[in-house]
């Protein structure tokens, strides 16, 4: 799933490509449109787009928000789990599960492809009205560590499930996640009142540099090719059995809930859990 460090290069890579050019047509495959469109302006998905000029893209959280030259109309893309969006020339060969082909007059192509359907690409007269989008927290690089402190402190369920709720901060997900609370070296499935004031100090910081770090290996990593989603670098997430790279024991997985959690058991102690690995 693209987080914040992903889709803040992706959006790098938008703005210099996609910003200025105007629309010539936008298809949807296969015709009448898969789930993942979703037309709020009652326009049309791909007559609303058609002729229009990309004017600016944004990140917000994990959405891609693209406005355009009418002030009453933005594209916003969630991409979920396996969203991923490829700038392309028409005679390249689409990726398999391509949904959205948005063809410039300058003869690019923007498309989106979605192994599984779960994204959702919305036209709307304002992305406010999106509940996802409505209900967001502030920006990890936006909260000082007080601000932290205070938006933490009502949570009294697991850091990990706190980190990537996205009305808590907007943007981490599962694997940022992990790799933020093997940085601060706190357990996954520590009750968040139990930190100390130094924990969270600790969490704040490893939270900043993790994020910080990982925007540059992805924008190094992935250059213009924005279907990509280059983790290699990551320190324990996905990597369950491989060594701590910081201690050498043996990387943990807990599967639960549809969700993969990666931990070091000597880096970041806490109890035993039913189901490690």
């Amino acid at each position: 799933m693209p987080e914040l460090p992903e889709l803040e290069a992706i959006c790098e890579v938008l703005q210099r490509k996609v910003v200025g050019q105007t629309i010539a047509e936008v298809r949807v495959l296969p015709p009448g449109g898969p789930i993942v469109v979703r037309d709020l302006t009652g326009r049309g998905f791909e007559t609303g787009l058609a002729g229009r000029t990309v004017t600016g893209v944004r990140r917000r959280g994990k959405f891609l928000v693209f406005a355009f030259d009418r002030p009453d109309l933005f594209l916003a893309l969630n991409p979920k789990l396996t969203g991923r969006l490829q700038l392309a020339l028409p005679s390249e060969k689409r990726l398999a599960k391509t949904h959205v082909v948005i063809t410039f007059t300058g003869g690019g192509q923007l498309r989106y492809n979605d192994q599984k359907k779960m994204g959702q690409f919305y036209l709307a007269a304002d992305p406010g009205i999106l509940p996802e989008y409505a209900g967001l927290g502030p920006e990890p690089f936006e909260v000082t560590l007080e601000q932290f402190r205070k938006r933490l402190r009502p949570f009294r369920g697991e850091i990990k499930g706190v980190l990537t709720r996205g009305d808590f901060l907007a943007g981490i997900g599962n694997a940022y996640a992990d790799e933020i609370l093997w940085a601060a070296r706190l357990h996954p499935y520590r009750k968040c009142a139990t930190l100390t004031d130094k924990d969270v100090d600790v969490l704040y910081a490893a939270m900043r540099t993790t994020l910080s770090e990982a925007t540059e290996k992805v924008r190094a990593g992935m250059g213009e090719a924005i279907h990509l989603e280059p983790r290699e670098f990551m320190s324990i997430h996905m990597k369950t059995g491989q060594p701590c790279p910081r201690c050498g024991t043996p990387i943990s997985l807990v599967s639960a809930n549809q969700r993969i959690t990666n931990f070091c058991r000597a880096c970041q102690p806490g109890g035993l859990i039913k189901g490690m690995e």
